[in-house]
């Protein structure tokens, strides 16, 4: 496929795979429950870890980690070049944000985007690893850690990009890193207020937002 055509038809890819609702179909498969109703309102492994269980969590998790490398490794099958699949990959989280099957209202991406990461950059992917799981063991709020990871992807990024010669790492870290926080925006007021929530293992649904 010529290069732009794979280009574009990589970005198609990743937004169709992107907007599989994988939480969304585990509430309603599991509880009977559309997990974008209650709790955080989103449809992330946060979300259903507490309304639907750490099994439909971690499932959750896998699959959606799942799009973002899916998405990469399509638009590589189909001859995009590394921005290409760097931009297949962002797709997916645009479609996992705003997934077409599921009403446009999705989730905020964090684990799609690390799926993007690891077929991208393995230097973002550990540096986000290592930010994400620090901030969270120190904070206990799962938002200061997907914020975090996300930041701290950028600095494995840009050495592999410098070491490569390649911009693409670079260029996807930061763009996944803006997608992340404008989906965290609300997060990111509630702990500017100090009302961010703390990890719970509860399984009980609840309204409180996190």
């Amino acid at each position: 496929m010529p290069g732009r055509l794979a280009d574009v038809a990589g970005v198609a890819a990743g937004y169709v795979i992107g907007s599989v609702p994988i939480g969304v179909l585990l509430g309603r498969t599991v509880r009977g429950m559309d997990v974008r109703e209650h709790g955080s309102h989103s449809m992330g492994t946060t979300n259903v870890l507490r309304l639907v269980g750490p099994s439909a969590a971690a499932t959750t998790f896998a699959l959606d980690v799942a799009k973002g490398s899916l998405a990469v490794l399509v638009a590589r099958r189909l001859g995009a070049d590394r921005t290409g699949q760097a931009a297949a990959g962002f797709s997916a989280m645009v479609g996992h944000a705003w997934p077409a099957f599921a009403g446009f209202r999705g989730g905020k991406s964090v684990a799609t985007g690390f799926g993007g990461m690891l077929a991208l950059t393995p230097w973002g992917s550990a540096t986000a690893v290592a930010g994400g799981l620090s901030a969270l063991v120190a904070s206990r709020i799962v938002s200061v850690g997907s914020l975090t990871a996300a930041a701290s992807s950028i600095v494995g990024a840009a050495i592999q990009s410098r070491r490569t010669g390649d911009p693409a790492p670079l260029a996807f870290a930061t763009a996944a890193t803006a997608l992340i926080a404008a989906r965290h925006s609300a997060n990111i007021s509630r702990l500017l207020r100090g009302e961010e929530p703390r990890v719970s293992l509860k399984r009980k649904p609840t309204t409180t937002p996190s």
